[in-house]
C-alpha cells in the first residue's frame, strides 16, 4: 500500500522534535481524522536553517511531515512557499488516494509556519477540512 520513500520515513522521521525559540510555528488539525501537525521553523538570511516536526496521526502523516521537512530545510522562504501537497506526495513516490489529505496536513503547517514568521495573521486552524469529503474507515 505505501512505498518505500513513505515506510523510511515513518520508520526514520527526520527532524523530529521542537525548536526552543522558533522564528515560525505552523500547526494544522484535521478533525476528521484526528491528525494534529506542528511545524517550526527558525530562520536565518531569508533561509530556512533549521526545521522541526511534532505530528500526532498516521504514518502517512509522519511520513509527510518528515519528507516536507526534508525539502524545505536549507531553502529560502520564496522556496519554502512553491512546497505543494503535490510534490510533497510525489517526493514520497505517490499516497494511497485516501492518504492525500495527510499531505496537505504537511504542505498546509509548513504554509502556517511560514504566515507565522512573516507576521502573516491566519486563524484558520485548518484550511484542508472543508475539501475532505472523506473519512477513515
Amino acid at each position: 500500500m505505501y512505498s518505500d520513500k513513505v515506510m523510511d520515513h515513518f520508520q526514520n522521521p527526520r527532524n523530529v522534535g521542537e525548536l526552543e525559540n522558533a522564528d515560525g510555528v505552523g500547526e494544522v488539525g484535521n478533525p476528521t481524522c484526528g491528525d494534529i501537525m506542528k511545524i517550526y521553523i527558525k530562520v536565518e538570511d531569508d533561509t530556512i536553517q533549521d526545521i522541526k516536526f511534532k505530528t500526532f496521526g498516521c504514518g502517512a502523516a509522519v511520513a509527510t511531515s518528515s519528507i516536507a521537512t526534508e525539502m524545505v530545510k536549507g531553502k529560502t522562504i520564496e522556496e519554502a512557499r512553491e512546497l505543494t501537497n503535490k510534490k510533497v506526495a510525489e517526493a514520497l513516490d505517490g499516497l494511497p488516494p485516501e492518504k492525500m489529505h495527510c499531505s496537505n496536513l504537511a504542505a498546509d503547517a509548513l504554509q502556517k509556519a511560514l504566515d507565522n514568521y512573516l507576521g502573516i495573521e491566519n486563524n484558520n486552524i485548518c484550511d484542508a477540512c472543508e475539501d475532505i469529503s472523506h473519512h477513515h474507515s
